[in-house]
């Protein structure tokens, strides 16, 4: 993100909120920021085969971020290992 856009982006993505927990499988979603805008996105998502399918509704999420950027996000996918919480 650019760091100024922090506020605006982060207002756009809870008006965004309920597109973003319906997506077909979506388990956990979590979002992180740094002050210079650095930071990350992370989706638990039931299986690969169901993130894939949300690949399009992704995209079109993203897009909304558009003005916010510094680059287009790089989309990467793991195995969850471990899925914890208190």
């Amino acid at each position: 993100m650019k760091s100024e856009s922090r506020d605006a982006a982060t207002d756009l993505m809870n008006s965004l909120r309920d597109q973003i927990k319906s997506m077909p499988g979506v388990q956990h979603f979590l979002n992180v920021l740094n002050a210079d805008g650095s930071g990350y996105v992370v989706a638990v998502v039931e299986s690969e085969a169901v993130s894939q399918a949300n690949d399009k509704t992704v995209t079109t999420l993203w897009s909304n971020f558009a003005d916010y950027l510094e680059a287009p996000p790089k989309p990467e996918g793991y195995d969850v290992k471990a899925n914890w919480s208190n």
